[in-house]
C-alpha cells in the first residue's frame, strides 16, 4: 500500500506501527491516493507528537512503539487530519462567492423563479442530474437545462425479451445516444437500466405522451438476507463468526452467485456505462459496495469517477419499476408553493423560542455561578436547614402537639419557611400547612390553623394555597371546621380557596346520614340476596320433582309419582312440634340400631 520494501520483518513491523502508514491506511478509505515518507513528513511540518500509539496503551507501550526511540502518544495523525478537514471547509465555497459551511452540504433541488407564475411559486431540479462543471456554471444554468431538453427520437421498434428475467437485447453502439446509467442493490435484490436522455412519443387513448426509452435492463434477485432477523449473511459471520447451517450455506452461496451475475452483467454492458453521461448508484453497506466497486479483475464502476451519483431521494425495493419511478423523479420538473404568511409566522415563533432559551440558559448560567461563589452555608442558613429538617419530621409522623411545642420553643411561626426555598424537595409544599395537607393529616391541618394560626392564603411554588393540595374529604373538613370556629374575618378565605365554613354539628350529622344511607342500601342488598336464594331453592327442588316423576314414569308408566324417602319423612314429620320430630328421630334410629345388631348376631 505504502509502495516500500524492508530488509527485515522487524522493519515491515515498525512500519506498520507508524503514522506514515497510518495515514495512507486513512487515504485509501477515502479513495485517495497514499504519500511518500518525505511527503508525509513535509505534511507533518511543525508538528511534535506522534500518533503510532494509542491513548488506551501504557506508557511504557507507547514510549518507544515502533522501537527507534520516538515517543509516541497518539495525537499528530489526529492533529493532522484536522487541520486538513479546517483547510477543507474553508475552500468549500458555493456560487456566487458565499462561503458554506462543508458539514451543512449542497441542497439537493436548484430552485428557480419566473414572472410568468406567482412570486411565492417556484420550480426545481435536482442538482444530481448536472455534471460537477454544470454545476459551477450556476450563472449559465438555464441554459444548460434548455439544452437537455432533446428532441423525440421515433418509436423503437419491439424487441424481442430474453426467456430469463424479462431482460432486453442489448442495442447497437450507433444508437445510444445520449443516455444515463442507474441501479440499486440490497437485501439481495439488483437492479439495472440504461435509459436513454432522448423521450419517445406515443399515444395512450388518444393523447400523445412523451415517455423515457428503456435501451437495456436487467433484475437479479437470490436468497441472500436471513429472514427474521435481518442482515445478510456475510455481515453475521462478521458479527458472530461461522454459522453452520442449511439456510447459512445456502445464503453463502447465493451471494456469491449474484456477485458474479451482477460482474458479469457490467461487464457486458461496460460499453454503455463507459458512456453514459451520469451513473446513479444506491448501495448501502459495506458488502454491496464491494459487489460494484469491488476492487476486482476487469472492474467496471469505480468509487472515483465524476459521474457517480446517489439518487438524492428515498427508495424501496430494486426492481425495475422503481428505477423507472426514480429516473422520472430525477427528470421532472418540482413545483413548490410556498405560504408565505405562515413562514413569517414560523420564523417569528422560532425566534422567540430563541430568545426564551437564551434567556434561559443566561439565568442558568447566573445561577450556576453564584452556587459556584457560594461554596459554604453560614450560621442562619444552617439553623434554617436545621428547623425544615425537624419540622418535615414532626409533620409527616403527624405529631401536632410535638410539632406545636417545637415552633413555641424555637420562636418560630406557622409561616415558617422551609428551606431551601422553592427548590426541588419544597416546591410544592413550601410551608407546614400546605405539607400537612398533601399528606392528608387533617389533625395536624387543624392544630396548625387554629392553635399555631397559619395563614391558608400563602402560595407554594405552584401558585397554590394549602387547601388545593388536601387529598381526601377528612383533611378538607378540617379547612371549612377551622373556618367555622375562627370566623369569617379572620382570613380570606376566598384567596384560600377554602370553601363554605362547616360545624362539627353538621359534620356528625352528615355521617350519621350517610351511615343510614349505607345501612339501608346494606338491608336492601340483603333482602334482594335471600329473595334470590329462596328463588333459587324453590327451582331446585322443583327441578329435582321433575326429575323423580321422569324417573317414575319411565319405569312404571305415565301417570305414577315417584315417592322418595325425603317426601316420607316430610310428610311423616308434617305437623308435628320440634321435640316430637326429635323423638321421632330417635326412635328410627334405634330401630335402625337394633336391626343392624339382630343382622349382625344372626350372621354369626
Amino acid at each position: 500500500m505504502c509502495g516500500l520494501s524492508f530488509a527485515t520483518v522487524q522493519d515491515q513491523r515498525g512500519h506498520a506501527r507508524s503514522d506514515q502508514h497510518a495515514y495512507n491506511l486513512k487515504q485509501k478509505l477515502r479513495g485517495l491516493k497514499p504519500v511518500g515518507e518525505a511527503d508525509f513528513e513535509k505534511m507533518v511540518g511543525d508538528l511534535d507528537e506522534s500518533l503510532s500509539g494509542s491513548d488506551t496503551e501504557s506508557e511504557s507501550e507507547s514510549d518507544d512503539e515502533d522501537g527507534t526511540g520516538t515517543k509516541t502518544n497518539g495525537n499528530t495523525l489526529s492533529t493532522l487530519l484536522k487541520r486538513q478537514g479546517n483547510i477543507e471547509e474553508t475552500e468549500e465555497v458555493e456560487a456566487y462567492g458565499k462561503k458554506r459551511k462543508r458539514g451543512a452540504g449542497k441542497p439537493p433541488i436548484i430552485w428557480f423563479k419566473t414572472p410568468e407564475l406567482p412570486s411565492n411559486t417556484s420550480l426545481g431540479v435536482y442538482r444530481g442530474i448536472f455534471s460537477t462543471t454544470e454545476q459551477q456554471n450556476l450563472p449559465n444554468i438555464i441554459q444548460t437545462i434548455r439544452n437537455k431538453q432533446l428532441p423525440s427520437a421515433p418509436p423503437p421498434a419491439p424487441p424481442k425479451l430474453d426467456d430469463d428475467e424479462g431482460g432486453v437485447p442489448l442495442p447497437k453502439a450507433q444508437e445510444l445516444g445520449p443516455h444515463i446509467f442507474l441501479c440499486m442493490i440490497g437485501g439481495g435484490h439488483f437492479a439495472a437500466m440504461i435509459v436513454s436522455l432522448k423521450p419517445k412519443i406515443t399515444r395512450v387513448h388518444g393523447n400523445v405522451e412523451r415517455q423515457a426509452t428503456v435501451l437495456a435492463h436487467k433484475t437479479f434477485h437470490r436468497y441472500t438476507t436471513r429472514r427474521k432477523q435481518g442482515g445478510a449473511q456475510s455481515a453475521a459471520d462478521n458479527a458472530k463468526g461461522g454459522i453452520h447451517s442449511a439456510g447459512s450455506a445456502l445464503r453463502r452461496g447465493n451471494e456469491v452467485a449474484l456477485e458474479t451475475d451482477i460482474r458479469q452483467l457490467l461487464s457486458e454492458w461496460k460499453t454503455m456505462i463507459d458512456t453514459s453521461e451520469l451513473i446513479f448508484i444506491r448501495a448501502t453497506g459495506t458488502t454491496n459496495r464491494r459487489v460494484l466497486f469491488g476492487p476486482y479483475d476487469g472492474q467496471v464502476l469505480r468509487t472515483d469517477d465524476v459521474r457517480n451519483r446517489g439518487f438524492p431521494f428515498s427508495t424501496r425495493r430494486a426492481t425495475q419499476a422503481e428505477l423507472m419511478r426514480a429516473f422520472v423523479e430525477l427528470t421532472r420538473v418540482k413545483v413548490n408553493t410556498v405560504d408565505e404568511a405562515a413562514l413569517a409566522a414560523a420564523a417569528a415563533e422560532e425566534e422567540t423560542a430563541r430568545q426564551k432559551a437564551a434567556a434561559t440558559a443566561e439565568a442558568k448560567a447566573q445561577a450556576a455561578a453564584a452556587k459556584a461563589t457560594k461554596t459554604e452555608r453560614n450560621a442562619e442558613e444552617e439553623t434554617a436547614l436545621l428547623h425544615t429538617t425537624q419540622i418535615e419530621a414532626l409533620v409527616r409522623r403527624s405529631k401536632a402537639p410535638a410539632l406545636l411545642s417545637y415552633l413555641s420553643t424555637n420562636s418560630l411561626t406557622a409561616d415558617f419557611e422551609l428551606y431551601p426555598p422553592f427548590s426541588q424537595a419544597h416546591y410544592h409544599a413550601s410551608y407546614p400547612l400546605h405539607l400537612a395537607a398533601s399528606i392528608n393529616s387533617p389533625a395536624t391541618v387543624t392544630a396548625l390553623l387554629l392553635k399555631a394560626k397559619a395563614n391558608p392564603t400563602l402560595l407554594n411554588g405552584d401558585a397554590k394555597p394549602a387547601f388545593e393540595l388536601a387529598g381526601d374529604r377528612a383533611t378538607r373538613d378540617a379547612f371549612r371546621l377551622c373556618r367555622s370556629e375562627l370566623g369569617e374575618s379572620a382570613w380570606d378565605w376566598a384567596a384560600s380557596h377554602v370553601p363554605d365554613a362547616l360545624t362539627r354539628a353538621e359534620i356528625d350529622e352528615r355521617a350519621k346520614r350517610e351511615k343510614a344511607e349505607e345501612d339501608a342500601a346494606e338491608e336492601q342488598r340483603r333482602k334482594a340476596e335471600m329473595e334470590r336464594f329462596k328463588e333459587e331453592e324453590l327451582k331446585k327442588k322443583e327441578a329435582k320433582k321433575a326429575l323423580g316423576v321422569a324417573k317414575t314414569e319411565k319405569k312404571h308408566g305415565k301417570g305414577k309419582t315417584l315417592v322418595t324417602a325425603e317426601d316420607r319423612r316430610e310428610e311423616e314429620a308434617r305437623g308435628m312440634t320440634p321435640e316430637m320430630k326429635m323423638r321421632l328421630e330417635r326412635e328410627k334410629r334405634a330401630r335402625a340400631a337394633e336391626e343392624r345388631m339382630k343382622k349382625m348376631a344372626g350372621g354369626k
